[in-house]
Order: structure tokens, then C-alpha cells, then sequence
């Protein structure tokens, strides 16, 4: 089956950043990532290079910026409470750490530049911002979307959004 609107895919992928080549990101460890696509529910340099691909299928692709995760702005920054942390309360803070943020509008990424007693300093962007990315893809399985997973616009079940 071809990957097409409202297909749910299921796949794993290595993310290189392509100005060091170093790998940031793996999809291996755990459970294949899974997202219905046409959806917009991953990024769009993605997305359009899985077009017409099918199970089994291993490709990389360059995404710019403007196709990936938006390109940095400068002072996104911004003075958070510690208590909109979605972290491990044990966790030491420091400089350069990932982590996510509560907001109305759900859990956001920032990266922290300094962190207080009840503040910590943070840098909005996301840490992927800005940046010319490769992804080394391998599509594990395509399948037609169930009416629920349309009507809700995402994949369920396992590398998907559970219910």
C-alpha cells in the first residue's frame, strides 16, 4: 500500500544535523513513530518526501528550516516558574537542557539558559530551530486509517496518540 491521505504510517528514523553530520535524534530504541498522514501531524519536509512510498521502503531526505522546525528568532526568551516544568523534580537544571514546558495550549520544548530557585530562563525556539536537518527514514508499515483515527486526525495505538 502507498502512503497517502489517511494512511496511518508507521516508521523509524535517525535525525543528523547537516552542518556537523552528528546524529540528534533516533526513533530505534523504542516503538516505531506512527502519524496519520495529510494530517499535518509531523513536519512538512517529512511528510512531502514520503509521498508515494510504501512499506519497506528506506530513503533520506534534506529538510531546510522553512520545512522543518521554523527558523530561530531572536529574544524568544522568556522567565518560566519552575512549576510549569514538565520534569523530573529531582532533575538538576543547567544550561543547554531540553525541556518542556505546560502551557494553555499543551507541552512545548525550550531549552534552558539559566535556571533559579523558582525561575529558570528559557529560550523558546525549538532546539531544532534553524537548523538543515537529514532524516534516514525506513517505512515499517502503511495501512488505511480507521473513520475514528479521520475524524480525530491522528494515528492510534502503539507510536501513536492512545486513548
Amino acid at each position: 500500500m502507498k502512503i497517502e491521505k489517511n494512511t496511518v504510517v508507521r516508521f523509524h528514523y535517525d535525525l543528523y544535523d547537516q552542518a556537523d553530520g552528528k546524529k540528534i535524534e533516533t526513533s530505534k530504541e523504542g516503538d516505531p513513530v506512527a502519524f496519520l498522514f495529510g494530517h499535518n501531524n509531523v513536519i512538512k519536509g517529512l511528510e512531502e518526501a514520503m509521498v508515494d512510498k510504501n512499506a519497506g521502503d528506506a530513503f533520506d531526505v534534506e529538510v531546510p528550516p522553512y520545512k522543518g522546525y521554523g527558523l530561530r528568532h531572536d529574544n524568544s526568551t522568556q522567565r518560566v516558574p519552575l512549576k510549569h516544568l514538565v520534569i523530573d523534580k529531582k532533575a538538576k537544571l543547567k544550561p543547554g537542557m531540553v525541556v518542556n514546558i505546560q502551557t494553555d495550549r499543551g507541552q512545548k520544548q525550550a531549552t534552558v539558559i539559566k535556571a533559579g530557585k523558582f525561575n529558570v530562563d528559557v529560550d523558546t525556539n525549538h532546539p531544532f530551530a534553524g537548523k538543515m536537518l537529514k532524516f534516514a527514514v525506513e517505512v515499517i508499515d502503511v495501512r488505511e486509517a480507521t473513520a475514528e483515527e479521520v475524524a480525530h486526525g491522528h494515528a492510534h495505538g502503539v507510536g501513536g496518540h492512545q486513548h
